[in-house]
């Protein structure tokens, strides 16, 4: 109970949460409203048994109720162990692939079922850039989630970017390169 701002001879009533229980037993649940009351004891004594104390009681049943049906939070099961990953790269053309030395014998029908093709050329089990990118990205998602429920780990990588031109180890001159014409001296 609080006195009400901006009227004086008005106060705020409301229950609080009662102790002994889990933030998790009070999801979902219907809180009983505030009221405001005036400050006269007998007429603020009727609101209140009339108006919170039945809704309280409801709500700390409720509350019981939950309380019985699920003592502790729930929590997400772990993740199942690993026996094996497969790692995944993102070439810059658009292709998702794995080298073939990497690929474990158990993915590899996986990989085939889910429309990766084995390249022998590149050594790779590759995913054709040539599928859309809806159609793509589904193969994959299952792919990893029946190889996931193998056991298998899979892990997304980029491929490293190849530099468009060769990085020069020459140390940077000061000065023009020898021939180069030098500006004219202002007059």
């Amino acid at each position: 109970m609080i006195p009400r701002p901006r009227y004086p001879r008005q106060y705020l009533v409301a229950s609080l949460r009662p102790d002994g229980f889990k933030p998790h037993h009070f999801r979902g649940m219907d809180e009983p409203n505030g009221i405001a009351v005036p400050d006269d004891p007998v007429r603020a004594a009727a609101q209140v048994a009339r108006r919170v104390l039945p809704r309280y009681a409801e709500a700390l049943n409720a509350v019981r109720r939950s309380a019985l049906r699920q003592p502790e939070p729930p929590h997400r099961p772990a993740a199942p162990e690993v026996t094996e990953s497969l790692t995944l790269i993102w070439y810059p053309d658009g292709v998702v692939g794995a080298p073939s030395a990497s690929v474990p014998a158990v993915a590899r029908t996986v990989l085939y079922t889910c429309c990766f093709q084995y390249s022998p050329h590149e050594a790779a089990f590759v995913l054709p850039a040539s599928y859309s990118t809806g159609a793509r990205a589904l193969l994959l998602q299952s792919a990893v989630r029946q190889l996931t429920a193998q056991g298998i780990g899979v892990n997304f990588r980029h491929a490293a970017p190849t530099p468009s031109r060769p990085i020069s180890t020459a140390a940077p001159t000061l000065g023009a390169p020898p021939g180069a014409r030098q500006p004219a001296a202002r007059r």
